[in-house]
């Protein structure tokens, strides 16, 4: 954090940091309940598998349809009253949800908590915003991938703390402690977040019609908001299934719940090995040659995973695809960070939310769907086919001539 720190105000750092560990925390709190929220939903009542699979990608997806359809209103609030009560009204009503998802008692108790969490979350992209308007351009690359590794190190170790508490104490435990740090996570950021903000009010705030028709190349917008979405999907594609994965390789025997975890937990360990130099390396190539490449090398690295045998095999290659990943959400978040007016970063981030919240459920649903229907193989196999796509529309459509997205020599 010093290299991105440094020579900046006081209050700066302050808020850097207390951002930064929030986001570290929101990830951690998703990364410990997420992965075994299928074995919990197991203990619920008697399914096939076929119905596990399913309920598995319901509860996932929840949180994120509700989250693509409110979070432009969001993000227009956002640009109005600041990003600061944004953080504050997610972190607040994630504190209340995710502790009462560990009272559920049944599936559908869990599907409707999650979404009534999706309506309300949103502190790590929010964070994100409020930390990228705060931010000189010449440092967008390193913070951003800050920030995102902030998550990420709360996603490598979520999975394994919470593996070993649900292994000791029962799954519910993990919602229980979740929901705690949140509601410290609303203390630190209501008492030690500064954003210089100037309100704007309903009657100057442009419309999006004008925003869009400012932008020096809104193709390579709206590409990124399509990258956005297949990022996360692919991400959501394996999620769910991990355990139940895990699970099959395992021959359901030995302690699933903490290989799982470490599974889950590998592409976070590469990916927060990879990010300071990614981020580097965005401020002096450019963040489209840096996505370009991570895209490329996640598209190959998704073909191996189909004929792993055991889930160290898997883990090994989930890992390198963490490496893959340092370069994919930084260097998208970069581009619209750079090329979208200070006045319009709450609407753009949002809209980048809702395509991100799309992702997840398209991704979480498929991946279900094809898992239930086909075989856990297969799920890499479309994963990695997107992606390859998506490879190809981000190189058609790259910008050679941006001012804004001219590296830093």
């Amino acid at each position: 954090m010093t290299t991105t720190t440094t020579d900046l105000p006081r209050s700066w750092r302050q808020t850097f940091i207390v951002l930064w560990l929030g986001c570290f925390i929101t990830g951690m709190g998703f990364s410990m309940t997420m992965p075994f929220i299928s074995l919990f939903i197991n203990e619920l009542g008697h399914f096939s598998h076929f119905q596990l699979n399913l309920y598995s990608g319901l509860a996932f997806a929840m949180t994120f349809i509700s989250q693509a359809l409110i979070s432009p209103y969001w993000g227009a609030l956002a640009d109005q009253k600041g990003r600061k009560l944004m953080c504050l009204r997610a972190a607040g009503v994630m504190a209340i949800t995710i502790f009462a998802t560990g009272l559920s008692t049944n599936v559908w108790m869990i599907i409707t908590l999650r979404f009534i969490q999706g309506i309300f979350s949103g502190y790590i992209s929010n964070a994100t915003a409020l930390m990228a308007g705060e931010t000189p351009h010449n440092r967008s690359g390193r913070v951003m991938t800050a920030m995102m590794t902030a998550g990420v190190t709360g996603n490598l170790i979520g999975p394994l703390l919470g593996g070993t508490l649900s292994g000791w104490f029962g799954y519910r435990i993990p919602f229980f402690i979740t929901g705690g740090l949140m509601f410290l996570v609303f203390i630190l950021t209501a008492t030690l977040v500064t954003e210089h903000f100037t309100p704007i009010t309903k009657a100057t705030m442009k419309p999006m019609r004008e925003i869009i028709d400012e932008l020096p190349n809104v193709r390579l917008i709206g590409v990124m908001f399509i990258t956005t979405m297949i990022i996360q999907a692919s991400v959501m594609s394996i999620n769910p299934i991990v355990s139940l994965y895990v699970k099959q390789l395992m021959h359901n025997h030995g302690n699933i719940s903490f290989v799982a975890g470490v599974v889950a937990a590998t592409p976070g360990l590469g990916t927060l090995i990879a990010s300071s130099r990614v981020g580097r390396t965005m401020d002096h190539l450019g963040p489209q040659i840096v996505l370009l490449t991570g895209l490329a090398v996640a598209t190959v690295l998704f073909i191996p995973m189909v004929f792993v045998t055991n889930p160290w095999q898997l883990a090994f290659w989930r890992f390198l695809l963490g490496l893959a990943n340092a370069a994919l959400t930084p260097a998208v978040q970069t581009i619209l960070t750079l090329d979208t007016p200070a006045d319009a970063f709450g609407r753009i981030f949002s809209y980048n939310q809702s395509f991100q919240a799309s992702g997840a459920v398209l991704g979480s649903i498929v991946g279900s769907v094809i898992s239930g229907a086909f075989s856990y193989e297969m799920v890499f196999i479309v994963t990695g086919l997107t992606l390859l796509v998506t490879l190809i529309l981000v190189f058609v459509t790259r910008s050679k001539n941006d001012p804004n997205l001219t590296p830093n020599n």
